[in-house]
């Protein structure tokens, strides 16, 4: 009769997740000595070493040959293997097979609301490159990052390899230990290479009594699994399901391995359709993720993820998202793969893709990343939503990779430099036709978003809502950039003739590729591309969130009209956050970045940028300063529609200046009178309060900008201290003098 052998660690109350694993190399020192003693992993420990595993001198850094208690589990337990997926749960509901309805991530986004994680080490994972021993530096990292997730809520499950390694390399000493005497009695009789049943069966306990000490330092108790095939058929698959969710409910990370002691070989070829056989432990990481309901199964492995061929093959693209829609099967992603198996394992990255799809089309999102990389955050890079590795998905809107994004744009950029300035001119006015002509389902997207928008500010609500004024105004932008963009590419600025037939030209050309960072604003879409059009210019554009319908609407309309001239690929809309964290990584393939927005966006992403030119502004705050010298009338007319006009946009005046003079005229009361019947709430400097006795409330700052019917309103001696106001206070925006004098300086 089959059973699964569970050996829980029996450590006490958890210690601060803040000791850090430096101590464990002195524990790991001592395992491969240990392990040399320690029987047949699963084997039930005896009484006296399980009440020396019990002992607190037993809770130093030696790792002990076996700590605490193995149990055999037999058919008397009951459960039918369903585990809820929101979370830890408890013992009865282990017991009674309660399930969440979490719906399978379907972006990378998603997967930092995974809840169960099942982590498969591979063989080249957690090997060193001999095949002889463990890569203990890269294990003691994956480790951390398991209990940094254990200690966030989440539960985790570690599928390992490496017991035939360790066991490997215990034998391998113990051959040297006992050369010399083996030499003596009969010179070059030498057994170097052991078979592999028996150097897992010396390195099961090494290794688990390493991961014990390992996960220690953290206070995370662990449990060892150890599995053949029948403990996944039939009724022992229900007793190992309900060993596990009862481990898990007690916030203990098992730890999984297949039996090689006992296992009978792996069969080829032996894969039924629909069915997976446990031929490594790439397929049993994915068997198991299936059995407990896991929401996330990451598999390592020693290459970055997926490729359309072997890695050292030139032509090799990588892929970030693997696309597989229901029934399909890995014939369906256009792979070709290497060698059938791994340097050191059985599995291999067919072995992966094969497990990968097993698990997706039973509701387990996949990432095959590579576990040898020196980030030492591989884990939790995938789990928080990164870009790492390659994605398994079911939905097709997770296709759309950054690379061949940004790469078509720059096909896109290529082929409007080869238009005339009379074509790229028409793309930019069927542009501004289609805003007119589609006016009311553009609204009718836009609608979406102001009805979903209910927790953003009112300024932020002012930017986002459209109308049918400002797409008309925003149409009539647009044909005046289409005008005047006749020589913007190709112009010549100057033409020097060095020496006989040798001509030096200076001209316009364009940068390349462009990503536009914006907020809320959709209508900027539409003009940010027409500029990067008239320039000749690929562009990426990345809004906010809370425009999604507006902006991908606008998109469709930017490549309708871009595709009349066959340059639909000109311009990219990029969908999360996290496409744009990995597109300011690629300075090859991105030229210059734009960030539109606040001080915080713009700051963020000049301090996240490596290796690209950043173009971006601070605030907008924009002055308006009215000379002593001036039609009141007109300078009435300037500062209202410099207010009013749009309080929400960046280039909206925030602060009045006033010549000091103003206070014995009518133009200050003029002004203010008019602001306050526009709706404007009006705020007062520091100098102005000094000079009026009932004065405005006090402004927050005089670098205040307010994005909504409020402005600041100051007063200055005169048009230099009026300059000086404006350098220190303002954000070099856009800034306005007001005189009827033609030279103020």
């Amino acid at each position: 009769m089959s059973a699964v052998s569970v050996t829980v660690s029996s450590r006490g109350a958890p210690r601060a997740l803040a000791k850090r694993a430096v101590s464990v190399r002195s524990a790991v020192a001592d395992s491969s000595r240990g392990a040399s003693s320690c029987a047949v992993a699963g084997v039930r420990a005896s009484s006296k070493r399980a009440a020396e595993g019990s002992g607190e001198k037993q809770r130093s850094l030696a790792v002990p040959v076996c700590r605490g208690l193995s149990t055999r589990i037999g058919h008397g337990i009951s459960g039918q293997g369903q585990f809820h997926s929101s979370g830890p749960v408890s013992s009865s509901q282990a017991k009674t097979g309660q399930r969440g309805q979490r719906a399978q991530a379907s972006s990378r986004a998603q997967l930092k609301d995974s809840k169960v994680v099942v982590v498969e080490l591979g063989s080249a994972v957690i090997t060193r490159e001999d095949e002889c021993g463990l890569a203990l530096g890269r294990l003691a990292s994956i480790v951390e990052q398991v209990a940094e997730l254990q200690s966030k809520g989440k539960q985790v499950v570690l599928v390992t390899s490496g017991a035939v390694a360790f066991g490997k390399q215990v034998l391998h000493q113990q051959n040297r230990l006992s050369q010399s005497v083996r030499q003596a009695i009969n010179i070059g009789k030498q057994n170097d290479t052991p078979e592999p049943r028996a150097c897992a069966a010396v390195g099961q306990c090494g290794l688990m009594s390493l991961y014990d000490a390992m996960f220690s330092q953290y206070g995370v108790p662990t449990a060892q699994v150890l599995l053949t095939k029948r403990d996944l058929t039939g009724n022992q698959s229900e007793n190992f399901t309900s060993t596990m969710h009862e481990l898990m409910s007690m916030n203990i990370v098992p730890i999984l391995n297949g039996n090689d002691v006992v296992a009978a070989p792996a069969e080829t070829g032996a894969d039924l359709e629909g069915v997976l056989s446990v031929k490594d432990n790439d397929s049993l990481a994915a068997i198991v993720a299936d059995h407990i309901k896991a929401d996330l199964l990451i598999l390592l492995s020693d290459v970055r993820g997926v490729y359309t061929g072997p890695p050292s093959q030139a032509d090799s693209r990588f892929l970030d998202n693997c696309y597989l829609p229901s029934q399909s099967s890995s014939d369906n992603i256009g792979v070709t793969f290497g060698p059938s198996s791994s340097r050191v394992g059985r599995g291999g990255m067919e072995s992966k893709v094969d497990s990968a799809v097993y698990a997706l089309h039973r509701g387990v999102a996949v990432v095959i990343a590579d576990g040898t990389a020196n980030t030492g955050t591989v884990v939790s890079d995938i789990v928080s939503g990164k870009r790492v590795g390659t994605f398994f998905t079911q939905e097709l809107s997770a296709r759309d990779d950054v690379t061949d994004q940004s790469r078509r744009a720059r096909t896109g950029s290529r082929k409007l430099q080869s238009l005339s300035p009379e074509a790229r001119c028409d793309i930019i006015n069927r542009l501004a036709d289609l805003l007119e002509q589609r006016s009311a389902d553009i609204l009718a997207a836009n609608q979406k978003d102001m009805t979903a928008a209910t927790s953003l500010a009112p300024s932020l609500l002012a930017r986002l809502e459209l109308s049918t004024d400002k797409l008309s105004s925003l149409a009539k932008g647009l044909r005046q950039i289409a005008t005047a963009s006749h020589d913007y590419v190709g112009h010549v600025l100057s033409h020097r003739e060095l020496s006989d037939g040798l001509v030096l030209r200076q001209e316009t050309v364009p940068l390349g590729v462009l990503l536009v960072i914006f907020e809320s604003r959709p209508d900027a879409l539409p003009q940010v591309a027409s500029l990067a059009i008239s320039t000749a210019n690929g562009l990426l554009l990345k809004g906010g969130s809370e425009a999604k319908h507006t902006n991908r609407f606008l998109h469709e309309l930017v490549s309708q009209a871009l595709a009349s001239h066959g340059c639909e690929d000109a311009v990219q809309l990029v969908s999360t956050r996290e496409d744009v964290n990995e597109l300011l990584s690629m300075e090859s393939d991105i030229d210059l970045v734009i960030p539109r927005g606040s001080k915080e966006l713009v700051r963020r992403i000049q301090e996240d940028c490596r290796g690209i030119a950043v173009l971006g502004h601070s605030e907008g705050i924009c002055h308006v300063y009215v000379d002593k010298n001036v039609d009141p009338d007109q300078a009435v007319d300037i500062v209202v529609d410099s207010k009013c006009n749009y309080p929400a946009a960046c280039n909206a005046m925030e602060t009045l200046l006033l010549h000091r003079d103003h206070l014995k005229t009518s133009v200050m009361s003029m002004l203010v009178q008019q602001l306050k019947e526009k709706g404007v709430t009006v705020f007062s400097g520091p100098h102005l309060r000094s000079l009026v006795t009932f004065a405005p409330p006090p402004a927050p700052s005089l670098s205040h900008e307010y994005s909504a019917n409020e402005c600041t309103i100051e007063v200055v001696d005169d048009v230099e201290r009026a300059i000086e106001h404006i350098q220190h206070y303002g954000s070099s925006h856009t800034d306005s003098i007001v005189t009827n004098l033609g030279i103020l300086l």
